[in-house]
């Protein structure tokens, strides 16, 4: 005896193949354009989500953290692409106190904002007044601004003060050198440098034979560098400190008074006091 086979639907060769189920309570008319929208599937699930939800639930992104196991970025980030494609649309209207609320639409085809399938309780709700704007202010009288200080002028510069020019007493001592060392030969241009310094000498008390053996005295074997540095530096070096002002005779500070001998009316002994009287050791006895 054969076995009836039961009669399977025709399927394709490959792909999906859909069992369908016709339902007449509990479920959702979803376009295919937003089933079948390309991109992120976490928009296309909070899509389906709200058009399931009743009127009136809650749609905020810490709502859909609660229900979806995404994160809040995750979530607000499909709110603002359902948004943007025109499936969601926020409205901020004012509810019967006054206060202001935020109402969000859901389209089940973007563009098709119908006022009529809007709730009637929504709307009944007055939209909200649009503010008055405040009457512009006069503007103020512009404020002068001051005109610039001239540039200050620039101060010519002063004129250095003319170089006193050397003494021939410190020109002479400096070109006697070359006669104690022929190695001391200086040239005009040295002489007429270095000559301030010796008569930084003379004003210091020093004769022209103490400049000279100071600085012809123990001179090295062998000169290495010119001579005018080497002359430079003991006239710096070796400058004789200013001399002591004469202050005037000293004198001699002058001895105490000495007192008169006395005779001790007591014991007769003799004794240095101012007027007669008594001794030391009668006045204590």
């Amino acid at each position: 005896m054969a076995i009836a086979q039961p009669s399977a639907p025709s399927a394709p060769c490959g792909g999906v193949v859909h069992v369908r189920h016709r339902h007449t309570e509990n479920f959702t008319i979803l376009a295919n354009r937003l089933a079948q929208r390309s991109g992120s599937a976490v928009t296309v699930g909070v899509a389906a989500y709200i058009l399931s939800l009743p009127d009136g639930a809650p749609i905020t992104a810490k709502a859909l953290c609660a229900h979806f196991a995404e994160g809040d970025i995750v979530i607000r980030r499909a709110l603002r692409e359902l948004e943007a494609e025109g499936w969601l649309e926020r409205r901020v209207e004012r509810g019967e106190r006054g206060t202001l609320i935020t109402r969000t639409f859901v389209y089940d085809q973007p563009g098709a904002r119908v006022r009529a399938a809007v709730p009637a309780a929504v709307a009944a709700v007055p939209p909200p007044q649009r503010q008055r704007e405040p009457e512009p202010r006069p503007e103020p009288d512009p404020v002068p601004v001051p005109e610039p200080e001239p540039a200050p002028q620039p101060q010519p510069e002063p004129r250095p003060a003319p170089v006193a020019a050397p003494s021939p007493q410190a020109v002479g001592v400096l070109a006697a050198l070359r006669r104690r060392d022929a190695r001391l030969a200086l040239s005009g241009r040295d002489i007429a440098r270095l000559a301030p310094a010796v008569d930084a000498w003379f004003g210091r008390g020093a004769w022209p034979d103490e400049i000279v053996e100071a600085l012809t005295t123990a001179l090295p074997d062998r000169l290495t560098a010119r001579p005018a540095g080497l002359i430079g530096h003991r006239l710096r070096e070796l400058l004789p400190p200013q001399p002591v002002p004469d202050v005037g005779p000293r004198t001699k500070p002058s001895a105490p008074p000495v007192m008169p001998l006395q005779n001790c009316d007591g014991c007769d002994r003799a004794f240095r006091a101012a007027a007669p009287g008594r001794c030391r050791d009668c006045r204590g006895g």
